[in-house]
């Protein structure tokens, strides 16, 4: 996604997961949090630690390119708040942060998928707000080798 006037219309799905791309050298960013006791990572960003209790976080930008840890595709049947397209596939992907997180994949049909496929995270367009703005959310797709 470029860095243009269309980021100026896109709202994120959710507050403070990520960055939008005009918030970053046009990149977009995932957010997470990395306590200062015993190191460990969270996505979404928390401000106690699950691991030790500790109560202090610092903030951290996450990898935006990991591995598929975990899928599944559904077929019939989509979840009551789900608007997309049927089949869909989401699961989770490890990041080099050894953080994972829990996604929709993109960009690749539901039997390509495979464990440990590297993908790249992605910004999708899944609902337009009263006012026309974009939400988006953000995705992972497999990652094109190009010659």
């Amino acid at each position: 996604m470029k860095t243009d006037d269309r980021s100026k219309n896109i709202l994120p799905l959710k507050q403070g997961l990520y960055l939008l791309p005009d918030s970053q050298d046009g990149r977009a960013a995932l957010i997470g949090s990395k306590c200062s006791a015993c190191q460990e990572i969270f996505f979404p960003k928390r401000h106690i630690c699950q691991n030790c209790q500790h109560g202090q976080l610092d903030e951290i930008l996450l990898s935006t390119r990991g591995k598929i840890y975990s899928f599944t595709t559904v077929m019939l049947r989509p979840a009551s708040h789900y608007k997309g397209p049927v089949p869909y596939s989401f699961g989770w992907v490890e990041l080099p942060e050894e953080v994972r997180i829990e996604t929709l994949y993109t960009g690749c049909e539901p039997d390509t998928l495979e464990i440990g496929l590297a993908v790249e995270m992605v910004l999708e367009k899944i609902d337009v707000d009263d006012q026309g703005r974009e939400i988006v959310c953000h995705m992972f797709r497999p990652i094109v080798k190009r010659n």
